[in-house]
């Protein structure tokens, strides 16, 4: 298979296992557990034999290779790029990292028969997303289902950033002069109408919001995500005179595999299997030679 590598516009071509150790090295921290990783082994090595099966190339400049070394696909470090944590005293690491690879060697999950779209991401708010609810369609195995681990120890599970409202008007592409006058915001009426500005109408079954009306205009929870460059659709918005604190919980889409949940799931014993199979409904695991010529 080949990666167009985004740095040099050169092509890499190599053995889809090696591919699956440079996603794993860019994908996942190398002290998570073995487990952990196991399982985001499988996710990579699905996505990339769902490709290769279907002889899709798309996202690739000139179709001049499978994938990209970006998120557009997955991440990956190139070989030569492995080749330097040996140097850099990663040996250790990337054995560990060698290893998930080979105990899971072409291991994919499945779903009524065929490679499934592996998404993983971050870490969760709690819960993982209907598919539906980030993107349109309806996927049977992407659904919402608990992930409390996330919370105990992601250090990041939990951001707050401040930002005037007026640019958060002006990156939704409201308005100023709908903005009406925050100052002294705290008491009375005009603690009202800044409570007022963002008005939460809906969330998700995963808790992240749906929608929510800014300003009199209809946003989704992923537009506001976006366009303000927050790190999850789940947050909360608080407004003290002219400042918006909003804080979010998680980091990611939210839909399929959460690597910090799938971290904690690990430290609790679980298996590869057993965390695949928590986050992706109703898959199953088979080998990928059954799809590859």
């Amino acid at each position: 298979m080949s990666v167009y590598l985004s740095d040099t516009g050169g092509v890499e071509t190599l053995p889809l296992e090696q591919y699956v150790l440079g996603v794993l090295a860019a994908e996942m921290p190398s002290d998570f557990g073995i487990e952990a990783m196991k399982a985001q082994a499988i996710a990579a090595r699905t996505f990339i034999v769902k490709r290769l099966a279907a002889g899709d190339r798309s996202g690739v400049p000139d179709g001049s290779a499978d994938v990209t070394d970006t998120v557009t696909h997955q991440a990956y470090l190139s070989k030569a790029a492995l080749a330097a944590w040996k140097q850099a005293g990663k040996g250790a690491a990337l054995q560990k990292l060698q290893q998930a690879v080979n105990d899971t060697a072409g291991m994919i999950m499945t779903y009524d028969g065929k490679p499934i779209s592996a998404l993983f991401f971050s870490a969760s708010g709690g819960y993982t997303e209907n598919s539906e609810d980030y993107w349109s369609e309806r996927i049977p195995y992407l659904r919402s289902v608990p992930s409390p681990w996330d919370a105990k120890i992601d250090p990041s599970y939990k951001e707050t950033v401040q930002m005037p409202v007026q640019e958060i008007y002006s990156k939704l592409g409201l308005s100023a002069a709908s903005l009406p006058a925050l100052a002294g915001t705290g008491t009375g009426q005009a603690a009202q109408t800044a409570a007022s500005l963002f008005t939460v109408l809906d969330r998700t079954q995963g808790e992240s919001i749906k929608e929510i009306r800014i300003g009199g205009k209809l946003f989704t929870g992923r537009e506001v995500r976006e366009k303000l460059g927050l790190r999850s659709s789940r947050f909360d918005i608080k407004v003290q005179q002219n400042e918006a604190l909003i804080t979010t919980y998680g980091y990611g889409h939210g839909v399929g595999m959460s690597q910090w949940g799938a971290n904690g799931m690990a430290q609790e014993g679980y298996s590869a299997a057993d965390i695949l199979k928590h986050y992706y409904t109703g898959i199953s695991l088979e080998s990928s030679s059954k799809f590859l010529k």
